[in-house]
């Protein structure tokens, strides 16, 4: 069928994830990703692509070298027809660009052969990314006005066709560039020596080029061998061969202010994703270990009893994003219109919990100016609190300051719990190992059951990270348990949080 035909059931998207960065795949990537039912995806794609699909989509990671069985290739063709064939629409992710060294022509005439529709989603492959990643313009108008792509792995596949002409690439007036070379590096630099090439040529090795561990090693044809076993490097990396290696200029990319460093963003759900985009755009490798999981109460009744009777309050209180998204919900499934709250004022602990009721074209009538904790809000609302009453929207646990102030104050309480906060039991296990190995620098801890799950999680292996805390409340319930933060929010934001990290 041809691949312009509109397809009855299933279709199969071959899809370029790009070089690593998850922000470098393309829109049309994205869409494939959202629609489909199934995801076949290489080892090497970042897992953050993957969060693109759907909830119900199934993820088969093709396996990784030295850890997992290897998927052959003609599994992966048969399992793409399989799947097509009963009206799935299947994603195969492919790192970089499908049709560079991708085996996409195989994938391809499988796909033909059983009359599958398809579509070739370009990617952006590694040899362009190093450029504006690593700092290497692999043409350049003084030095080189063309460029070519090598297979440095074609030696000990016997499938691989013809062998290169390393004449004809010795010759060849501009930039190569090498994947899949860093095994075989001593056989092709050795036969490129033999056919001409200047060992003296300036060569750059760019290793996991656009991840926020890219590493880049200049050296020399004749010694390239000779450094990828001394550092013992693994793939993936490319292998940049030419004058513009030598020209390389400083990389933004390396001059990021976290670049290099590991942060475990603790956070729940899409928070903790909001966060970890954030600490990516600095440099950081962010990952991700919920150590709370929010939800709906268990009862809503509370909730409910409320809503019927709102013009019986002067004041909403919101102490947090999640209390404003549950309740809102809530009242717009059972009422439908925002007018419910009538004359009601509106409380909000902070920025990010006035921003929430901003999504719902809500504005908030008092918010505390600097510090975002419930002592600075219950400051800002016990002066006009004595004969009001007050709504207070929590978590299924939580502080009681707020509550105990404004009673204090003269003030009629009633708290309404709007969704639950339970520890998640168990880490995930490469998480769990990369803190043990220290491998993660940082841990990020944004409240304090946050902090009291992180606790029960890792136990002594948290001393092997630095952690970073969102307010001094929450650097007091880590110092109860015996953990000292290494930096604390000035404001107690996640921007503020984040700055306090890369100040340390």
């Amino acid at each position: 069928m041809p691949a312009h035909q509109l397809p009855a059931e299933g279709r199969v998207f071959l899809v370029g994830a790009g070089p690593g960065d998850p922000g470098l795949i393309t829109l049309r990537g994205v869409e494939c990703l959202r629609r489909c039912d199934v995801v076949l995806y290489d080892y090497l794609v970042n897992p953050r692509i993957l969060r693109h699909a759907p909830p119900h989509a199934e993820r088969v990671c093709l396996g990784r070298h030295g850890r997992d069985r290897i998927m052959p290739q003609q599994e992966i063709n048969d399992r793409m027809v399989a799947d097509a064939r009963v009206g799935r629409t299947v994603v195969r992710l492919k790192g970089g660009d499908p049709a560079i060294f991708g085996r996409v022509a195989e994938e391809v005439q499988a796909l033909r052969e059983a009359g599958i529709p398809y579509e070739i989603v370009p990617g952006i492959t590694a040899a362009l990314a190093a450029g504006s990643h690593a700092g290497i313009a692999v043409t350049d108008r003084d030095l080189a006005s063309a460029v070519a792509l090598v297979t440095g792995h074609q030696q000990e596949d016997e499938e691989a066709g013809p062998e290169l002409e390393y004449t004809a690439l010795a010759a060849f007036p501009g930039t190569l560039v090498f994947y899949m070379g860093v095994t075989m590096a001593e056989s092709w630099s050795r036969a490129l020596i033999a056919a001409g090439k200047d060992s003296a040529t300036p060569v750059a090795i760019v290793r996991r080029c656009t991840w926020p561990d890219q590493e880049t090693i200049a050296c020399t044809l004749g010694t390239v061998a000779e450094e990828i076993a001394r550092r013992k490097l693994r793939p993936p990396a490319i292998v940049i061969v030419g004058p513009v290696s030598q020209a390389r200029v400083v990389s933004w990319f390396e001059e990021r202010p976290l670049f290099g460093q590991t942060v475990l963003v603790t956070r729940p759900g899409e928070q903790g994703e909001e966060m970890a985009d954030r600490l990516h755009e600095l440099g950081a490798t962010a990952l991700l270990q919920p150590a709370i999981v929010i939800g709906e109460p268990d009862d809503w009744g509370p909730v409910d009893a409320a809503l019927a009777r709102l013009a019986d309050f002067d004041w909403i209180v919101f102490s947090s994003a999640n209390g404003v998204q549950y309740f809102m919900d809530r009242l717009l499934s059972r009422h439908g219109d925002v007018r419910k709250l009538g004359p009601v004022r509106l409380a909000a602990i902070g920025p990010r919990t006035a921003e929430s009721l901003a999504d719902y074209l809500l504005k908030s009538d008092a918010t505390p100016p600097e510090e975002f904790r419930a002592e600075s809000l219950a400051a800002e609302l016990v002066a006009q609190a004595a004969g009001r009453r007050f709504l207070l929207i929590r978590a299924s646990r939580g502080r009681e300051v707020l509550a105990e102030s404004l009673t204090a104050a003269g003030a009629s309480v009633t708290q309404v719990v709007a969704y639950s906060s339970q520890d998640v039991a168990a880490p995930d296990p490469e998480i769990a190992t990369a803190l043990e190995e220290g491998r993660i620098d940082w841990v990020t801890v944004t409240s304090s059951a946050i902090a009291r799950s992180l606790v029960n999680l890792f136990g002594e292996n948290l001393r092997k990270a630095k952690l970073a805390s969102i307010s001094p409340v929450t650097s007091d319930t880590l110092r109860e348990f015996g953990y000292s933060p290494a930096a604390e929010a000035k404001s107690y934001t996640i921007e503020g949080l984040i700055e306090a990290i890369y100040s340390s």
